[in-house]
């Protein structure tokens, strides 16, 4: 078993910088238009023939109301009839796509995410559902991680009994704080209640998985009424939480213009509320996976990282990296094989390029083979904390050592100050520098400048 974390003041002080999640290596900030429809066909071409297994996403952009913490891409409406035609243009995309891939090929992950995917009315559910089953082979026997992302205000009873009847064996459930000021300072009000109806009912329709999410750093919190959320949320014992560090960015996100600086949090409260929140899922029987994430020993990604086969994708911490990622929808990103797309990210360009019968294919990038070794290399160190040179060096016919000696320098201050052993075999990331783990991958990113770090939230 992974030694637990340990907190250390002076080194988060030292190395909480700002950088990327590395839910991909490259990052998304250096995707680029030159990657279109030729890129998507040669890459979606490649995967039929390979006969690898695929991961879908699908994104449901449509929200009720506005969250001004938000940051995702969403389109904010009470009209429910706008989402006729995009599940219009969205079946065009599904038909296009499965076209050029093998009708044989497993989708072994689902996942809708938003904006609210139960936003959609329960006969749109099950006109999508049917049109992905009818284009891609879905499993029927229970046996794939179907998941999807649920705002309890938006479902009932009746809406997971129609979501287990589909085929979805996994929720995600967005709570991020319980106390009332908070909820009002962002705009959603969200009682105990309505969130334990939704647990109830996914318990007693046999959901396999429930993920809550929580957000520390909102304004109007303070380490007490956040360390009564946690305790709240752990009675509910769900097998996965998320929570997630707040990053205040009101001139990249409009929605959170609306939220009054004075009311954030200091940086010493956000940590103390984190500080206590691990102590809380800790003494609860969590485990830390890495990135905000913690789940109990018996999930299967506690279980993965335990015997270190956990990997990461865009759809976070997964046991299905080895698939094919296809992302539909506005926004969306696919990873296939070396290649990264993402959709248009305008629901408006979206719609007319599935109108004109094109992918609307806006941007993307395809790994060279420097990318695809640090792509290895801060696979292994985010996903289970270590990493055997020897492993790199035989999938890519390299030196280690040789290949990262510029980087040694850098490596020896982080062992140096306690964040990682650095042997002549193996890089391991010790319990104090897990919190940390982001900024050790950081090391080996060729891209990260100073300039370009003001684009992410910082580590903790």
């Amino acid at each position: 078993m992974l030694d637990a974390i340990r907190w250390d003041t002076e080194l988060i002080r030292r190395y909480d910088l700002a950088g990327p999640r590395y839910t991909s290596y490259p990052t998304a900030v250096q995707f680029h238009s030159q990657v279109g429809s030729f890129d998507l066909f040669h890459a979606l071409r490649d995967s039929r023939k390979a006969q690898r297994p695929l991961s879908l996403y699908v994104h449901v952009p449509f929200c009720a109301n506005i969250c001004y913490y938000c940051a995702c891409n969403k389109v904010i409406t009470k009209d429910r009839g706008r989402a006729q035609p995009y599940l219009q243009r969205l079946e065009q995309e599904i038909q296009l796509i499965a076209c050029h891939l093998d009708p044989t090929q497993k989708v072994e992950q689902l996942h809708f995410g938003g904006g609210t995917p139960t936003f959609l009315s329960h006969d749109e559910l099950r006109q999508l559902m049917a049109h992905l089953r009818k284009h891609f082979h879905l499993l029927d026997d229970d046996s794939g991680d179907y998941g999807i992302e649920i705002d309890p205000r938006e479902a009932d009873w009746s809406t997971m009994g129609l979501l287990r009847e589909l085929g979805f064996n996994r929720v995600s459930i967005g709570l991020q704080d319980l106390e009332p000021a908070v909820q009002r300072a962002v705009n959603r009000l969200q009682s105990l209640e309505e969130t334990r109806a939704v647990i109830d009912a996914a318990r007693t329709l046999q959901f396999r998985s429930i993920n809550i999410d929580l957000i520390y750093g909102l304004p109007k919190q303070t380490p007490d009424n956040f360390a009564r959320t946690v305790e709240e949320v752990t009675r509910l014992q769900p097998d996965r939480l998320s929570v997630f560090n707040y990053a205040h960015l009101p001139e990249r996100f409009m929605p959170q213009r609306r939220i009054n600086s004075n009311d954030l949090p200091t940086p010493a409260q956000k940590l103390e509320m984190l500080h206590r929140t691990i102590e809380q899922l800790t003494a609860a029987g969590y485990r830390y996976i890495g990135m905000d994430h913690f789940a109990l020993p018996d999930d299967e990604l506690a279980i993965a990282q335990e015997e270190s086969t956990l990997q990461r994708n865009f759809q976070g911490y997964t046991t299905h990296g080895h698939c094919d990622l296809i992302g539909l929808g506005v926004s969306a990103i696919s990873q296939i094989g070396d290649l990264y797309c993402q959709n248009s990210s305008d629901l408006n360009h979206y719609q007319n390029a599935l109108a004109s019968l094109q992918p609307a294919t806006s941007r993307g990038l395809r790994c060279n083979t420097d990318d695809r070794v640090r792509r290895a290399v801060i696979a292994q160190l985010i996903c289970n904390f270590s990493l055997e040179f020897t492993d790199i060096e035989q999938a890519f016919n390299i030196d280690f050592q040789g290949y990262f000696g510029e980087l040694w320098p850098q490596l020896h201050n982080m062992a140096k100050d306690g964040l990682i052993t650095l042997d002549r075999d193996r890089i391991t990331v010790l319990p104090a520098g897990r919190l940390l783990v982001r900024s050790v991958c950081m090391v080996f990113d060729a891209y990260l400048e100073q300039h370009s770090r003001q684009r992410f939230s910082r580590v903790i």
